[in-house]
């Protein structure tokens, strides 16, 4: 694989991070304090929203499998197809209607549909891995061009949507530090009035930033069909015959590594979702920190950015199974940043999470095709089975971090959370806590404990790698 061919097939899958990156971290604070939707209602949408998504994944998984081969490849078709259609739907998920009675029906909809239709690229763009080489080296370095890429689009979509709505979040009223003497007419007096007018300063920066980061989407896929090319199945004889996706499914489910590298990175990516999806909640509301919430996202993702090179340098040198111990840096310091809400604390822990972060992102694509290879070698006479293991490891992870962020934003609800308020009340800051702190910390050590059991060493990969080369 040339070096241009690697950047070209990251870039392709960046769009879908930087769309993803702006909702996962604003999402749940636009529906909460711009489009005043309950936090029950926010839960509805977020936990309806990825399991419309989750419930995608298999579906595309089939008719993918069932996909003749075209000119320009058999995965290649379905990511230029839902490109379009999934600029339309992420726009209209950040444009605030100007009824209010129908609005959690409104953003229920396009999230879904935008959920569904990442989910259309997405599993054909993550099993390409499989169809760029038969060399595992290769794959892997093509997994690290492309994580440094996605972690960058992240940071761009993070960073860009961040710096055009910061000014929606920030009221000129409401100080970082209270008074003492706080009454309970100054923690309840609104940040903003309800933006019923879909013309509003607050609903005007959210619809730029939509449009900015719609024309990533295009330019990316652009750049995905002029640099990429797709190589059919090399390990198949032609008498080989798919292997029909239920079939596939039930094979899959019983292959031991596949079952334990799924169950710990669905633990741990619930884990980086809660995350990201509180912390600017929490950098608002309890930690005092309203006005470099923005600066702290950018921090983390440029520490994940430039620390994914490290990670690949690591996972080749001591295994993929060792490098997994970075997850866990962040847990001791998002526990101190939670006890001890400082601001140079905050940088710090920002940093490091921008570490475990990488780790976690980076490690899962990794190690996914080496279960595919194994999986080939106890079925040597099939084919079709690639995008089977990624659609439904995809389902699974969003499933979780649909539960996850539903169950999150309910516990909002339940607390007494009120949208645009200057200050909540302390049970919705023990609640932020909790959901930044505590909870992250149990789903990654769980996680990782699972991981232990995975089966697949560096000595069995290339077992493994030899084995496929003979049938080959």
């Amino acid at each position: 694989l040339s070096i241009c061919g690697k950047l070209c097939y990251a870039i392709g899958g960046a769009p879908n991070q930087v769309a993803g990156s702006a909702a996962a971290f604003f999402l749940q604070i636009y529906l909460l304090d711009i489009a005043h939707i309950t936090p029950f209602h926010a839960s509805l949408v977020l936990f309806i929203g990825k399991a419309s998504g989750a419930v995608t994944d298999p579906v595309a998984g089939f008719f993918i499998s069932k996909s003749r081969w075209t000119k320009i490849g058999r995965l290649m078709p379905w990511m230029l197809a839902c490109t379009p259609f999934t600029v339309v739907s992420y726009f209209f998920m950040w444009y605030l209607p100007p009824f209010v009675s129908g609005r959690v029906v409104w953003y229920l909809t396009f999230y879904c549909l935008f959920q569904a239709l990442t989910t259309l690229f997405q599993v054909p763009y993550s099993a390409l891995t499989m169809f760029l080489s038969t060399d595992q080296m290769e794959r892997d370095s093509a997994t690290a061009y492309r994580m440094t890429v996605e972690v960058l689009g992240t940071l761009i979509g993070a960073a860009l949507q961040g710096q055009i709505v910061a000014s929606a979040h920030v009221s000129h009223h409401c100080t970082a530090n209270p008074p003492v003497n706080t009454t309970d007419s100054w923690q309840d007096t609104p940040s903003f009035p309800d933006p019923s007018d879909p013309l509003s300063h607050q609903a005007k920066v959210y619809m730029i930033a939509a449009g900015v980061i719609g024309g990533v989407y295009l330019l990316g896929i652009v750049i995905l069909f002029l640099g990429v090319k797709e190589k059919d199945d090399p390990y198949a004889l032609n008498s080989d015959r798919a292997i029909p996706f239920c079939k596939g499914l039930g094979l899959t489910m019983k292959h031991g590594p596949y079952v334990k590298l799924t169950a710990s990175f669905l633990l741990i990516s619930t884990a980086v979702q809660l995350e990201q999806s509180n912390f600017v909640l929490f950098c608002t509301h309890a930690a005092g920190l309203r006005n470099h919430f923005q600066y702290l996202v950018v921090t983390i993702l440029v520490s994940a950015a430039v620390s994914i090179p490290f990670w690949q340098t690591f996972l080749q040198r001591f295994g993929k199974k060792c490098a997994a111990c970075g997850i866990s840096w962040m847990i001791p310091f998002a526990v101190m940043l939670v006890t001890i809400p400082n601001l140079i604390l905050a940088y710090f822990v920002a940093f490091v999470s921008g570490l475990s972060i990488a780790a976690s992102l980076l490690l899962p694509w990794s190690m996914l095709p080496d279960v595919v290879d194994n999986f080939r070698l106890q079925n040597p006479h099939g084919k079709g089975h690639e995008t089977i293991f990624y659609s439904s490891y995809v389902f699974f992870t969003k499933m979780s971090a649909g539960i996850g962020l539903g169950i999150s934003a309910a516990s909002l609800e339940f607390t007494g959370y009120k949208p645009g308020i200057c200050r909540q009340s302390s049970d919705v800051i023990l609640t932020l806590k909790i959901l930044i702190g505590a909870v992250p910390a149990i789903l990654i050590l769980v996680g990782l404990f699972i991981l232990l059991f995975y089966p697949i060493t560096e000595e069995s990969r290339k077992e493994t790698k030899l084995a496929l080369e003979v049938l080959r």
